[in-house]
């Protein structure tokens, strides 16, 4: 018995649920799927190997085949029909095509290029009323059809890093506030009231901080608009177990070297406003040291950062001058 294999293609920009829904539709009647996704720079900033780990993490039995170089040109002239034909034929590199699986247009002519049954799925949009398009103009608005996964990488994740009584907190609620979003609260010191003995934390405790942080994170990440504004991260945490005992546990140590790429957006607060001298701090003294120690260690991991001062207000209009500019996945030099 020969076997069927399907190929369903597009530029995922970002995949939603009605991609999902041709691909999954081409899982369950064939024996082999392959997804072909475009590069499209013009039509999208979204990395292509982000959007085929999308694929790839969804559908782990799923082949993608990433097309860096496809046509861009559109239309039902013979010339880009043919265009598209060879392209397509050229990356497949042999590949054995029985079901050409769609929702456009072009399903009728490619899948003829291939020798294959030309498959339509949910052509008019009846199953699933939603485009990507729709999902660029407002990806919040359009967040139940989209993926967990997919959703949270289309999150500018914002962090603001500093000693204690920098005003971290403070600003990371106010922007959350003005944006119509949420922010993650620094969970040490939640955890710090709960389990301190002696003002202490262990070095297990301080990976457990580290590790309950980023958890909360992520849930925070998959239903954020737009923006989520963080409150420290493991970074912070990596220190002061390096500062009270001279030691880090290997997990905080990976934690914070995994942190180095995880944020969009730096923001360290600077220590030129008032401390406030509570019972879970460790003196003014020691907020000056903490934060040379985290903007050096800013500088030797190579993580680009903005640094912000003044009173509140003024450092929430620089943070707004920056998020007006940044675009995800762009450059962070074209928005100084």
């Amino acid at each position: 018995m020969n076997s069927k294999c399907g190929l369903t293609l597009g530029k995922y920009a970002p995949l939603h649920k009605g991609h999902q829904f041709v691909i999954e539709t081409a899982i369950l009647e064939t024996d082999k799927v392959v997804v072909m996704i475009y590069d499209s720079p013009e039509v999208t900033n979204i990395p292509l190997a982000v959007r085929a780990n999308w694929l790839r993490s969804i559908y782990p039995s799923v082949e993608v085949i990433e097309a860096w170089n496809g046509p861009s040109q559109t239309g039902l002239t013979p010339e880009i029909k043919k265009m598209h034909e060879d392209y397509i034929i050229k990356q497949l590199a042999g590949r054995k095509i029985t079901h050409f699986y769609s929702s456009e247009f072009y399903g009728e002519h490619v899948s003829e290029a291939l020798g294959a049954i030309n498959r339509l799925v949910d052509c008019e949009r009846n199953t699933l009323p939603i485009s990507a398009t729709q999902i660029r103009e407002n990806a919040y608005a359009c967040h139940s059809y989209l993926h967990p996964l997919v959703y949270r990488d289309l999150i500018t994740n914002v962090v603001f890093l500093g000693a204690p009584s920098t005003g971290k907190t403070t600003i990371a609620s106010r922007l959350a506030q003005e944006y119509n979003t949420l922010w993650m609260p620094e969970y040490g010191r939640e955890y710090w009231e709960e389990h301190q003995v002696n003002r202490r934390l262990s070095l297990m405790q301080l990976m457990e901080i580290a590790q309950g942080h980023l958890e909360r994170e992520e849930a925070l990440l998959r239903r954020a608009n737009q923006f989520l504004f963080t409150d420290t991260n493991a970074l912070t945490t990596y220190h002061f177990s390096l500062y009270y005992h001279n030691a880090v546990a290997p997990e905080l140590v990976q934690l914070a070297i995994e942190s180095a790429s995880r944020y969009d957006l730096v923001f360290v607060c600077s220590d030129d406003i008032p401390y406030d001298d509570t019972y879970d701090r460790s003196g003014e003294v020691n907020r000056r040291i903490f934060q040379k120690q985290i903007e050096g260690e800013l500088i030797v991991r190579k993580i680009p950062f903005f640094r912000l001062c003044g009173n509140l207000d003024e450092r929430v209009q620089f943070v707004k001058n920056v998020l007006g500019q940044y675009r995800k996945y762009s450059n962070i030099v074209d928005c100084i």
